[in-house]
């Protein structure tokens, strides 16, 4: 399975206050997001991050690294380091990536993209869930899926539900 995520901000002390994520310190708020990943990502399954993963040393991001499921990629954020960049346990390390999956071309950066191709996913982080949802934009960042990698299935079809749920609230 291969799933996406972004905004960790794995041992950055800003993400409690700047996001208000509800954990009672960042030692709380790292060990649940460690969890909800390993909970959700097998072993033999693939994580893309699409930035701003952690803050601190080498050593202490290939620690983290490893202690979490899967083989990772990182798309490169405007908070990950050379430390974090150069960590072991990486699969690769890029600022962008095109992929294709599941009959879809996705777009991978931190930043989002707008006016893609209709035959175009694009799917970042960097937002935080503050965007307004756009035709083909997904932010894959824990802040919009509860803390947690998500799949592309999920992702598009939340779209879908979304765009139901304003065309009955019209209706009404």
């Amino acid at each position: 399975m291969i799933y996406f995520t972004a905004d960790t901000h794995f041992s950055d002390p800003r993400i409690l206050r700047i996001d208000r994520r509800p954990f009672g310190s960042l030692a709380e708020h790292d060990r649940a997001l460690i969890a909800f990943w390993n909970e959700t990502v097998g072993p033999d399954d693939e994580v893309w991050h699409l930035g701003d993963f952690a803050r601190g040393s080498a050593a202490f991001v290939s620690s983290l690294l490893a202690s979490l499921h899967g083989s990772k990629h990182l798309i490169i954020g405007n908070n990950d380091a050379a430390a974090t960049i150069e960590a072991t346990g990486w699969a690769s390390t890029q600022h962008y990536k095109e992929l294709a999956l599941d009959g879809s071309l996705l777009i991978l950066c931190h930043y989002p993209f707008s006016h893609l191709e209709p035959d175009r996913q694009d799917l970042h982080g960097h937002s935080h869930g503050r965007l307004t949802p756009v035709t083909r934009q997904y932010d894959v960042g824990v802040d919009s899926w509860d803390f947690r990698p998500v799949t592309l299935t999920t992702i598009l079809a939340s779209r879908g539900r979304r765009a139901a749920r304003q065309s009955r609230q019209k209706v009404e």
